[in-house]
């Protein structure tokens, strides 16, 4: 599966406006916890790759864990990647089993999402905890095939909501606070 990715610094209101005007359906509020992981046998940093665990905590309560691999970027436009995630039944056993396996903490990126569903796409308003805030507007495919049709969609969407696609931010959350929250289009 591929998640392909925009994202872009933007101020909350008035793109909460925009989503209320397009007819976006509320999702939901979460605040995620994600702690990276360093590989013993090779340099995620170097390999583009990630591996993390999220804690999850929705507006409901019910504490949630999930383990994620993310792929290098597939390509210069998006932050579309290979991904597979699955969720567990505990995030501290999790945890032990990495470490057990050799896999140590690098870092932890804390942030509040809001939610939105616009036809196939995921919008999603972030605000990390050392960064500021951003949108993000996702979905999944299946194939490599699919994956130019989407971020095709994605980009007249942020449009839409009257963002500028060349203002996109491939870095991850966690790359931004690892080089200091810095970031531009070209990252």
């Amino acid at each position: 599966m591929y998640e392909v990715e925009l994202k872009v610094r933007a101020d909350h209101g008035p793109v909460r406006d925009r989503l209320d005007a397009l007819g976006a359906r509320h999702v939901g509020a979460v605040v995620q916890t994600d702690t990276y992981y360093d590989a013993p046998h090779r340099e995620f940093a170097e390999t583009d790759e990630a591996l993390r665990i999220r804690q999850e905590v929705p507006a409901d309560g019910d504490q949630q864990a999930y383990l994620t691999y993310k792929g290098p970027l597939v390509d210069e436009q998006s932050k579309t990647r290979e991904e597979a995630e699955t969720a567990v039944a505990d995030g501290a056993a999790a945890a032990d089993i990495l470490a057990g396996l050799g896999f140590e903490p690098a870092a932890t990126v804390r942030k509040e999402r809001d939610q939105y569903a616009i036809g196939e796409q995921t919008v999603t308003l972030d605000a990390v905890e050392g960064l500021g805030e951003f949108v993000e507007v996702e979905t999944e495919v299946e194939s490599a095939d699919e994956v130019d049709p989407a971020r095709e969609e994605a980009t007249e969407l942020l449009g839409r909501l009257g963002l500028d696609p060349a203002d996109g931010i491939r870095t991850s959350y966690l790359g931004l606070l690892l080089a200091g929250g810095s970031g531009n289009s070209h990252e």
